[in-house]
């Protein structure tokens, strides 16, 4: 029997403009192949089928949105694009991406969802599992993960440098309590946000916006860290970004994407609630600022000439605040 996802709410689930906060989720695995996740998804949340490739397809599903499933290889899907209406490539195309579907993950993207209702996507997970699908551990690189798009509640400087901090005091602690495989943390797709950014960032008091996004792409400017800031920063600031990151792949929304998580899915106990729960621990301390000042303050008195701060250490403070205040 299936567990029953328990996703935990967090302190603000509407927006500024009073409708719900949405949170989209994409899952990258292997041991299915696309058509086969397609009829997967179709056959547990009542999806119908809408356009797609070889590569690349869309289910629609009436009460929740598009789905969309690819497998995650750029030049396939490009050339699938190209030529769609070949039918001699059609059928290259099609062996092609059965023998890449061996070592090329697929990825769902589901639609954004109410931050209320994360519930409605377990009969998909189960399913998926139930039919074969193998996650981070089952790997070869041990890249595939759960990437998690929860829209900010409200785009402004005060609330984004909240959640800033929140993350970055939460960092080093969460790939613990994700259980980070090992693999898959030392390659470069879910960086962490440098110590000397962390600190820059913790010593400021009240940023702008400017200020907030000139410190942010000083220290990341890729799209490759465990939090992708780029997306909600190129909502406010498209073109800024764009000068410094010039990478198609982003595109502006006013989502954080968080892509730290495991694609734990073979495993019975696993949920997509066991990632979205560890994020909620950031929503809650992005909620506390005495609790971020306080914190904030700790890691900049722990901090030592040429050491930095003790990683080690700085997670044990951090796990036990976690369970002072009940939130693990």
């Amino acid at each position: 029997m299936s567990q029953q996802a328990n996703f935990k709410t967090p302190p603000v689930t509407i927006k500024d403009d009073r409708t719900p906060r949405m949170v989209g989720f994409e899952l990258e695995f292997s041991g299915l192949s696309l058509d086969q996740t397609v009829d997967i998804i179709q056959s547990s949340l009542g999806g119908k089928p809408g356009n797609g490739t070889t590569v690349e397809q869309v289910i629609h599903v009436d009460s929740v949105g598009d789905f969309n499933v690819e497998l995650d290889w750029n030049y396939l899907k490009q050339k699938a694009a190209e030529n769609e209406q070949n039918e001699e490539s059609a059928e290259w195309l099609e062996y092609l991406s059965k023998a890449a579907s061996l070592l090329v993950p697929v990825e769902v993207v589901c639609p954004p969802i109410p931050i209320t209702n994360l519930n409605v996507l377990d009969p998909m997970v189960s399913a998926l599992r139930k039919s074969g699908a193998e996650g981070t551990e089952k790997s070869l690189l041990a890249a595939y993960g759960v990437h998690i798009n929860p829209e900010i509640p409200r785009l402004d400087a005060e609330t984004l440098f909240s959640y800033l901090r929140a993350f970055v005091i939460l960092q080093w602690w969460l790939v613990e309590a994700h259980e980070i495989n090992t693999t898959r943390m030392i390659s470069p797709y879910i960086d962490l946000s440098p110590e000397n950014y962390i600190k820059l960032l913790l010593s400021r008091s009240n940023p702008r916006f400017d200020t907030i996004c000139a410190d942010y792409l000083e220290y990341n400017a890729t799209r490759n860290r465990a939090l992708d800031m780029l997306p909600l920063l190129a909502e406010i600031d498209e073109e800024r970004i764009c000068r410094v990151v010039d990478d198609p792949k982003i595109k502006a929304r006013p989502t954080f994407h968080y892509r730290l998580p495991n694609c734990n899915i073979e495993h019975e106990d696993w949920t997509l609630a066991k990632s979205w729960n560890n994020w909620w621990i950031i929503e809650q301390l992005a909620y506390c600022p005495d609790e971020l000042n306080k914190l904030s303050a700790a890691f900049l008195d722990a901090d030592q000439p040429i050491l930095g701060v003790n990683r080690n250490k700085w997670v044990g403070l951090i796990d036990q605040w976690v369970k002072k205040h009940g939130l693990a």
